[in-house]
């Protein structure tokens, strides 16, 4: 698998039933609303009214973000819709496939599933793909457990709107905020710190095992440069 490419499992188990967490999860238009910490902005862009159900080939504009300084732009297009699955493909700083699945686990509970097969086409992700690799995976996982946080809330809130319940909805709290720009570069550089110690073990691991020289620059009769310059001799 190249390096920019990933393959995530997700699994979350929410309250509620499989129609009601289709409702809000099947919806990209409602992302930003019960997302935020992940959903920038959404636009709608098949020519569709922003409030029309989603169907076989609509399409989304997403601005879309996480714990790390950077943001990516990429468009959802719905490959199917349906009771209990939802199917999309992503292009754009993102390219690949992704399908929720959805299962009655209990009267009252709910599993999701999200297989996201994808390439981060971002070119600084792509052209720092073995680097930032594992901090680029931290992310989405990240992202996911606000989303399961979120999806929660959002049940919770739809639940009471339905049923008038007007102490339940305003007890209910927001959903997790963006990360602000301190604190993701703070995190960002967190991450880059533990993870370019084993970037380079496993860069020195692979030129082991390719026969080559464990520092590269330092090749056969060749010495680093002594105090005193080139023209200095010692002994």
């Amino acid at each position: 698998m190249p390096d920019n490419d990933y393959a995530f499992d997700s699994r979350w188990e929410v309250p509620g039933l499989v129609a009601d967490v289709a409702e809000v999860l099947f919806d990209p238009m409602t992302l930003p609303e019960w997302w935020p910490s992940v959903y920038r902005t959404v636009d709608r862009v098949d020519g569709s009214p922003p409030d029309a159900p989603p169907a076989v080939g609509s399409a989304y504009d997403l601005h879309t973000t996480g714990w790390l300084p950077y943001t990516l732009r990429w468009r959802l297009t719905v490959e199917s819709v349906g009771r209990d699955t939802c199917s999309l493909t992503a292009s754009g700083d993102l390219v690949g496939r992704g399908v929720w699945r959805l299962r009655q686990l209990t009267p009252t509970s709910t599993e999701v599933r999200f297989d996201w097969r994808v390439r981060a086409d971002k070119p600084l992700l792509r052209n720092l793909s073995t680097l930032v690799k594992p901090v680029f995976a931290a992310n989405h996982q990240w992202a996911m457990r606000q989303g399961d946080r979120s999806l929660r809330l959002a049940i919770a809130r739809r639940s009471a709107t339905l049923n008038g319940d007007v102490a339940a909805l305003a007890a209910i709290p927001a959903p997790p905020p963006p990360t602000g720009a301190r604190e993701a570069a703070l995190l960002a550089a967190g991450a880059l710190v533990a993870i370019v110690p084993v970037a380079w073990l496993f860069s020195r691991r692979a030129h082991v095992r390719a026969g080559l020289p464990a520092h590269p620059h330092l090749t056969a009769g060749a010495h680093p440069r002594r105090p005193g310059g080139a023209g200095t001799r010692v002994g």
